[in-house]
């Protein structure tokens, strides 16, 4: 197919205005495939600009992949945020979007004729059309006329950033569709990605929709010495040809919850050099339910807690999330030194009570590997313990913030008293709220709660996780207050709908007598992911969530369902957190089966689960440059000239949507965006919205023209 012009690199001025057309730089055309821009194109000497800086792939819709090839960064400005490229990195830019081709130097605008045409709206019609309409099966373009005639343009206002330039007013999106598309912009540098965390990609959904997302490839890669993937189900055969690196690694220790035919077909078939093991659990018919990945580098080691199984299913189709930071071998004055990041480490690696191996790291020495061995790396960058080692001024300024970055939430099944009874489950998460201040703000805000399972509650319950969730205090001293909160959960139409159609229901396992209690109708809210993309995405990710607007007061991705198995319930007067529940295996459905008589027949059996989450907090962080494992290159230097102390800033947790100065320049504060999937705050069901339970018969075709359960 021959390529057609859809837009040019419009030169600007350093106020960010269009040059004179007489001017020494003109127009450069870009049409739909490779546009190579350097400095024979441009006819510009500055030999800081390669002859192949930089190459822009335009799609027909007229968004552009901008590929950095020459040996300087190429800055992309979009709205109010600007992204540093560096050779080999790339992003997506559409109409609008002001590319700096050396920092500071050389501005372009990128503008596509369709925009001209319609008035400079400044989106992608794909994008705005690819979630609109959830319950539609067809996607029905969007002329550019009818956006011209329907949509209300608004100006947005003069914008000066640390660079030295002020952005000009440009025309933003149409209000009523502004948030369309707020992933495409998700971008965090690298030593501030610790702080958030990412989706992982979908494979079907358009390329926007992954922007900063990840694929299992990413996450595994570098020279890693020694990995313990904790895990549920594993796909063994789909694992090693999606991650080759895995087959290379000297020490590999499985942890999963399999059992009969899987696990025979894992012993069969895994490489010689892994070791499996099925946690031990103290309640019978319990389950291993968390998902994590430790890998062991020459440098350090790599944390990583994520919501997907190692299935082809989990890491390709499904709404998931992945959270991961690398951290150094401690120094040998630290090696007895602590940190709350690390209790919390070692307490739940403890409760999986593997083989104890041993492995001989070159140049590092021959370890035994078990839970202790973990104490040998320093997570103080997690849990910002450098906060003790203040000057009084500074420790007078950062009294009443919460400190901690991260913290780890699991839960492990028994009966939990004494000294344990905060160490787990939804009493783990009261105990580190208690200990937060916020702020004024998050006052009887709500909370949000999204799972892909729901457990047998009762109001007494759900009014006991909800005073855990509510736990922290404002500035003043007086307590958040109860929260009400909202259960985001998939309608039938939704997974009817979904990319895998009523198959995607298999993994959002919860029976009708779980989900038809009447005073769940209060609760129920719908998944709605337009501005990631993930509408038809189902979710298996699990968050927790209280927030204000787009202002998050914290925020938990974990493995944990929300279910009495994986929070606990107290008992004895609250003396005793007790972490068991009923759940269920996924079953095998046919047509014509008494689906009801199989529930019954399994309702015995008796279920608890290990999770494990990762829960962010706002807190004071230092400037200095993220540690990376794989990389060798020295942390970015501080940018901002200030003293010692000034350095420190505050972190504000935001979702995708907010509104406010995203500038990553600023030296006061610290915005941290999370990749929420769904949208906050959550709409309510309507009269005609049913929430899915898998145990019911669904005789409207699906896209693929099937009922649910499948006839087989």
């Amino acid at each position: 197919m021959s390529s057609s012009q859809i837009g040019f690199l419009v030169p600007l001025n350093r106020n960010l205005e269009e040059e004179e057309e007489d001017t020494s730089t003109p127009k450069l055309p870009i049409s739909t495939g490779a546009n190579v821009i350097g400095r024979s194109s441009l006819s510009i000497s500055d030999k800081r600009l390669s002859r192949k800086h930089l190459t822009l792939i335009a799609s027909r819709n007229g968004s552009a992949d901008a590929l950095v090839e020459g040996t300087n960064p190429v800055v992309v400005a979009s709205g109010n945020r600007r992204r540093k490229l560096r050779t080999g990195e790339k992003a997506i830019i559409t109409n609008g979007d002001i590319l700096e081709l050396i920092p500071g130097h050389y501005f372009f605008k990128y503008v596509t004729m369709a925009r001209e045409k319609c008035g400079e709206n400044g989106n992608s019609m794909d994008a705005l059309n690819t979630e609109s309409n959830e319950g539609s099966l067809s996607r029905k373009r969007m002329r550019p006329a009818e956006m011209d005639n329907d949509a209300p343009v608004e100006e947005k206002s003069l914008v000066t950033v640390k660079s030295g330039y002020s952005r000009a007013s440009t025309l933003s999106i149409p209000s009523a569709h502004k948030d369309a598309e707020a992933i495409r912009h998700f971008s965090v540098p690298y030593d501030k990605s610790p702080l958030t965390f990412r989706l992982l990609r979908v494979k079907d959904l358009p390329a926007w929709a992954n922007t900063s997302s990840v694929s299992i490839r990413d996450v595994i890669q570098g020279n890693v010495l020694i990995a313990v993937l904790s895990n549920y189900m594993v796909d063994i055969d789909w694992l090693l040809s999606s991650c080759p690196t895995l087959a290379k690694i000297p020490h590999v220790l499985v942890l999963h919850g399999e059992g009969d035919g899987t696990l025979d077909h894992m012993k069969k078939n895994k490489p010689p050099n892994w070791i499996l093991h099925k946690p031990p659990l103290p309640i019978s018919f319990g389950t291993h339910h968390s998902k994590a990945m430790l890998l062991i580098y020459p440098r350090g080691v790599r944390v990583i807690v994520h919501t997907a199984n190692l299935i082809h299913v989990d890491w390709n189709n499904k709404s998931q999330g992945l959270w991961m930071q690398d951290f150094p071998w401690k120094i040998q004055k630290d090696l007895s030194k602590g940190c709350a990041f690390e209790n919390d480490l070692i307490d739940y690696l403890s409760e999986l009570k593997w083989p104890e191996f041993t492995a001989n790291l070159p140049a590092l020495g021959s370890f035994n590997i078990n839970s202790s061995f973990f104490k040998k790396f320093d997570y103080s960058n997690a849990a910002n313990e450098t906060r003790w080692h203040l000057s009084p001024r500074l420790w007078g300024i950062l009294q009443g913030i919460a400190y901690e970055e991260v913290r780890l939430i699991a839960s492990v099944p028994g009966y939990h008293k004494g000294s344990n009874l905060k160490k787990w489950g939804h009493m783990k998460l009261r105990s580190v709220l208690q200990e937060c201040i916020f702020e004024k703000e998050f006052q009887k805000s709500p909370i949000a709660y999204q799972f892909s399972s729901l457990g047998s509650l009762d109001e007494k319950w759900m009014t006991e996780l909800a005073s855990s969730m509510s736990s922290g205090s404002c500035d003043d001293k007086t307590p958040l207050g109860l929260s009400k909160p909202l259960i985001i959960w998939p309608t039938v139409e939704d997974v009817r709908c979904s990319l895998e159609g009523y198959a995607a229901g298999s993994a959002i396992p919860s029976p009708q007598k779980n989900v038809e209690k009447e005073f769940l109708k209060q609760y129920w809210a719908k998944w709605k992911a337009t501005h990631t993309g993930r509408c038809r995405a189902m979710p298996h990710i699990k968050t927790y969530t209280r927030y204000n607007g787009q202002n998050l007061a914290w925020f938990l991705l974990t493995s944990a369902n929300l279910s009495k198995a994986a929070w606990g319930a107290l008992q004895k007067n609250n003396s005793q957190l007790m972490i068991r529940s009923y759940e269920l295996p996924l079953p095998t459905i046919t047509e014509g089966a008494d689906i009801q008589a199989w529930w019954s027949s399994k309702h015995a059996s008796q279920d608890a689960f290990i999770c494990l989450g990762v829960l962010f907090l706002p807190s004071p962080v230092n400037s200095h440059g993220g540690f990376s494992c794989t990389d060798n290159g020295s942390p970015p230097k501080n940018e901002c000239g200030l003293s010692e102390e000034s350095k420190w800033k505050r972190t504000k947790l935001v979702t995708l949507n907010w509104e406010g100065n995203r500038s990553s320049d600023s030296c006061s504060e610290v915005v941290v965006p999370l990749p929420v999937p769904y949208e906050l705050p959550p709409k309510p069901y309507s009269s005609e919205d049913d929430p899915w339970s898998w145990d019911r018969r669904y005789y409207k075709k699906d896209l693929y023209g099937q009922v649910w359960p499948a006839a087989v």
